[in-house]
C-alpha cells in the first residue's frame, strides 16, 4: 500500500480498521444494526466523530514515539546504549525509521481528518478539531524532514502526490490553522469522549492551533509572527495537548507511556538519559550544572532522570501513565519568551519570570517529584544579564544576547520529550547563532557534524515515483538554511 493516500478511493480499506481500534480503545459501543451485519459496514454507516478517535492515537505516534526518540538521541537528550538504538545513537539511521511516522500521519490522520471534513462539513468542532489534527502531523513531519508530499494527496486522479516545497508546506498549515479557528470560533463546545485530548473543549482547540501557528512561524524565523500567534495560544497547563495513557493498569501497553512501553518490553537497557548532557546540566554535583543562586534543578533531574533497566523503576517523566506532550504552555511561553527578546529586552525578561512563576509551583513535574524543597525558580532581573551578572559572568555576551542564552537553555531543558530541542539546535546553526545554543556534544568521536534532518520513510521512497532521492541526514532543510 502507498504510504502517501493514493486518492481517497482507499478510504473504506482503511478507515473502519483504524475506527475499531479507537472504538477497542475507548470502550463505546456501535450501534447494534452495525455490529448485526459486519460485512456491511460502509463509511455512511459510521458515525463521523469516531474517526477523530483513531486520527488522534495515529498523531500520537508521529509526535511522541519512535522518531520522537530518535531526535531525543541527536540533540544530547537521550543516549542509545545497545542494539538498534546503539546504532542510530551513532548516525546509522535507516530510512525505514520513518516508516512509522509517515504512515501514522498520512493514513491514520490524514485519512480520517479528511472523511471527517467530507462527512461531517456542518459540524465545526469537529471539522476544526480534525483540521488541527491535520496540521499538526504533516507539520511536524515538514520540519523534520524538509519537502513532504501535501497539495495533492487526497487526489484520487494523482497516484503520485509529488513533494512540496518545505516552507510551502508550512504556510498552507498556517493557513489549514486559520480555517481551523475560524470554524472552532462558530463552534459550540460539548462533551466528547472521542476527543482524547481536549473531550470538546473548543477554547481549548483554538489556543493549540494557534500555539501551531506559533511554532511553524518560530521555524521560519519570523519571530514577529510566532510573537503575534502565541498571543492567543496555550495560556495555562491546563489546555496542554497531550497523549494521555488511561490510567487503568489493567488495560493493554499501547494505552501506557509510550517510552514506557519499550522499556517494558523487549527494549530494556537499549535507550535512556544516564550520561546524557541534559542530565549534566540539571545535576548540581556535574561541573556543567546549570543552576544559580535563583535556580534548583534538583527535582528537575529527578524527574526527567530515566531507569533504563527496568520499565517499573520509573515513577517521572515515562512512568507508566504519565501524559506526553504534544503542544504546551511551556512551548508557547518560551515562544513569547525568546520572540519578546529579540525585540524588546524587558519584554523577554517579564516572558521568561512569568514562566519560571510557573516552575516555582511545581510545574513541568508529578506528584512524586512535586518536593518544594527540590527546586527555586526565583525571578531574575536585568543585572544578572550584564556583564559580571550570574547569568553573563564572563561578560564576553551583551545582556541581550544573555537573555536569549538563557531561554533557549529553558526550551532545550522545558522541552525534553517534544522535538524542540531537535528543532531549535537546527533554526539557530542556520541562523549563525551558534552561540547561543546549549552545546551538547556529538555522539561519536568519529563524527564531524551535527544532524540536520530525518530522512524520508523507506516505504514511501520506493513506492511514489515522484519521490526525490533522500539527501540524508546532513542536508539541511529550507527553514534551517
Amino acid at each position: 500500500m502507498k504510504t502517501t493516500i493514493k486518492g481517497l478511493k482507499t478510504m473504506k480499506k482503511i478507515l473502519i480498521p483504524l475506527t475499531a481500534i479507537a472504538l477497542l480503545t475507548t470502550g463505546c459501543d456501535v450501534d447494534k444494526s452495525i455490529n448485526d451485519n459486519p460485512n456491511d459496514i460502509t463509511l455512511a454507516d459510521v458515525d463521523p466523530k469516531l474517526f477523530l478517535n483513531g486520527a488522534q492515537l495515529a498523531n500520537a505516534i508521529v509526535q511522541v514515539s519512535h522518531i520522537n526518540r530518535i531526535c531525543g538521541m541527536y540533540s544530547g537528550q537521550l543516549i542509545g546504549y545497545t542494539s538498534l538504538y546503539s546504532n542510530i545513537y551513532g548516525y546509522a539511521l535507516s530510512t525505514v525509521e520513518t516508516n512509522g511516522e509517515w504512515n501514522s500521519a498520512y493514513i491514520g490522520v490524514i485519512t480520517n481528518a479528511r472523511h471527517i471534513q467530507s462527512a461531517a462539513p456542518d459540524d465545526k468542532l469537529l471539522v476544526g478539531i480534525s483540521k488541527v489534527l491535520e496540521a499538526n502531523a504533516i507539520g511536524t513531519l515538514a520540519l523534520l524532514t524538509g519537502d513532504v508530499p501535501y497539495s495533492e494527496i487526497g487526489n484520487s486522479e494523482i497516484s503520485d502526490p509529488k513533494f512540496d516545497a518545505q516552507i510551502e508546506v508550512l504556510a498552507s498549515l498556517s493557513t489549514l490553522l486559520d480555517g481551523a479557528i475560524s470554524d472552532l470560533n462558530g463552534a459550540s463546545s460539548r462533551k466528547e469522549s472521542f476527543d482524547i485530548y481536549f473531550n470538546g473543549d473548543k477554547d481549548k482547540w483554538i489556543a493549540a492551533a494557534y500555539t501551531l501557528k506559533a511554532r511553524y512561524a518560530l521555524a521560519n524565523k519570523d519571530y514577529a509572527g510566532a510573537l503575534a500567534a502565541a498571543g492567543n495560544g496555550i495560556s495555562s497547563s491546563a489546555g496542554d495537548m497531550m497523549y494521555i495513557p488511561r490510567g487503568d493498569a489493567a488495560i493493554n501497553a499501547g494505552d501506557k507511556n509510550l517510552f514506557y512501553t519499550i522499556i517494558a518490553g523487549s527494549r530494556a537497557g537499549d535507550l535512556g538519559n544516564n550520561g546524557s548532557f541534559l542530565l549534566a546540566i540539571l545535576d548540581s554535583s556535574n561541573a556543567k550544572y546549570r543552576g544559580n543562586a535563583k535556580t534548583n534543578e534538583t527535582a528537575r533531574h529527578g524527574y526527567y532522570k530515566i531507569d533504563e533497566s527496568s520499565a517499573s523503576g520509573n515513577t517521572g517523566v515515562i512512568e507508566q501513565f504519565e501524559p506526553q506532550p504534544i503542544a504546551t504552555y511551556s512551548e508557547n511561553q518560551l515562544i513569547k519568551a525568546e520572540a519578546s527578546a529579540r525585540s524588546g529586552f524587558t519584554s523577554g525578561l517579564n516572558a521568561l519570570n512569568s514562566y519560571r512563576a510557573w516552575l516555582s509551583g511545581g510545574g513541568r513535574l508529578n506528584a512524586t517529584f512535586d518536593v518544594a524543597a527540590d527546586y527555586k525558580y526565583a525571578p531574575y532581573k536585568q543585572k544578572d544579564f550584564e556583564s559580571g551578572g550570574m547569568e553573563n559572568a564572563d561578560g564576553l555576551i551583551g545582556k541581550k544576547k544573555a537573555l536569549l542564552r538563557e531561554i533557549i537553555e529553558e526550551r532545550y531543558v522545558s522541552g525534553f520529550g517534544s522535538y524542540m530541542p531537535f528543532n531549535d539546535h537546527r533554526r539557530l546553526r542556520g541562523a549563525g547563532e551558534t552561540d547561543l545554543i546549549p552545546p551538547f556534544p556529538l555522539n561519536t568521536v568519529g563524527a564531524t557534524q551535527h544532524v540536520e534532518r530525518m530522512q524520508w520513510s523507506q516505504g514511501e521512497i520506493s513506492s511514489n515515483e515522484n519521490a526525490p532521492e533522500d539527501p540524508g541526514l546532513y542536508a539541511k532543510t529550507a527553514v534551517n538554511k
